[in-house]
């Protein structure tokens, strides 16, 4: 099997899998009940926050648990506008959002809120001039992804930040879930930064939302006591435990595996440049680990599967995109709907090896050939 759809979801890491177990069978006890066995769950349970505040240099007060990140996303962008309502109903994201961002916004735009879309570069990156000019008076959050799920570009979200430093009603949202164990993240800038356990190596189920302990928010899961005031239900202190220790591993040694991923991305690329249907929409301002590619003449879907069956597997968008045929990212890169209806996402590992790689291409020749003949005939 070559498998090349990190971005979507990473294979557990056995360390993380086997503190999950441990937990699970050795600390029976509910974190909110009083008695000894609640109290050692509740111990290891801040043990685990502290953890990863520690990691990503925060507040222990500032880790917030969910159920991943499009709940953390969800969290941050209706949390605050909902708190914060008096200040205003216009909000600042882009098109190239992951959709737990972008319908979350449509959601609030039928709602009465205001969103209005930041202009993109050439290059893929935000038009901090144009962000700047479209801030008002009614400005209440701007929301920008660190790293596009699709394309991979890298927004400098502390520039961004610091931008925003001038402006203290405005509140500023990263969704870092294709950041966080592929690059090294600074979040003295931010307010809320959002990431998934299921994308570092860990397991499915359990996110994090990073909050500036001097902002509020109104939660969206209301309930009982948990881990904080802002997200009720009962903790669920295996996976917190298990997403401290995914993330531990995910940033050991990140220079050498961010090396290693750009070394394969170069090769692939090389490879890929050699086929003329190919075009590449990915650029140099992107994540090694992402690169999206338009085939012309043949769709994302019918090249997926036809991929699938020599056991080799890609995607043709995020995991979580609704079912139809353009890819908004893309469209918003390039403009042009051509490639956004033909673009399909590779994404590569520390775990990828050049024999895939060159598996990959291999078969990914024979399929176009194919395909095309087959659509000629």
């Amino acid at each position: 099997m070559v498998y090349l759809d990190y971005s979507a979801t990473t294979p557990v890491n056995k360390e993380v899998l086997n503190s999950f177990n441990k937990v699970c069978l050795e600390y029976l006890g509910n974190a909110n009940s009083l008695h000894k066995l609640g109290r050692e769950s509740f111990h290891l349970m801040e043990a685990s926050t502290k953890q990863i505040a520690n990691l990503l240099n925060v507040d222990i007060s500032e880790v917030l648990f969910t159920s991943g990140a499009s709940e953390a996303n969800n969290l941050a962008i209706m949390g605050s506008v909902l708190k914060y309502k008096n200040r205003g109903n216009h909000i600042l994201t882009t098109k190239l959002e992951h959709s737990s961002v972008s319908k979350t916004m449509d959601y609030l735009k039928m709602n009465g809120y205001e969103i209005e879309y930041i202009n993109i570069l050439e290059n893929g990156l935000i038009d901090l001039k144009d962000l700047e000019n479209k801030i008002k008076d009614t400005t209440i959050l701007v929301s920008i992804n660190h790293v596009n799920s699709e394309i991979g570009i890298i927004q400098d979200i502390n520039k961004i930040g610091l931008l925003l430093k001038k402006y203290p009603k405005i509140i500023f949202h990263s969704d870092g879930t294709q950041a966080i164990g592929k690059i090294s993240v600074n979040l003295d800038n931010i307010d809320l930064y959002s990431f998934s356990g299921h994308k570092i190596y860990g397991i499915p189920g359990v996110g994090c939302l990073i909050k500036k302990k001097s902002l509020e928010l109104i939660p969206i899961i209301h309930g009982g006591k948990s881990q904080n005031i802002y997200r009720s239900g009962t903790p669920t202190v295996a996976l917190y435990a298990s997403l401290a220790k995914a993330l531990k591993l995910a940033l050991n040694d990140l220079d050498n595996k961010y090396d290693y991923v750009l070394k394969l991305n170069k090769i692939l690329k090389k490879n890929l440049e050699t086929i003329d249907q190919i075009h590449i929409n990915s650029n140099n301002f992107c994540v090694p680990h992402i690169l999206n590619i338009s085939i012309d003449g043949i769709k994302p879907e019918t090249i997926m599967h036809a991929l699938a069956q020599n056991d080799i597997y890609i995607s043709t968008k995020t995991a979580c995109s609704y079912d139809d045929s353009l890819s908004e990212s893309v469209l918003a890169l390039t403009n042009n709907k051509k490639l956004a209806s033909t673009s399909i996402r590779i994404s590569l590992s520390y775990l990828t090896t050049l024999e895939d790689i060159n598996y990959f291409v291999e078969i990914l020749k024979k399929k176009i050939t194919e395909l095309t003949f087959k659509k000629g005939e």
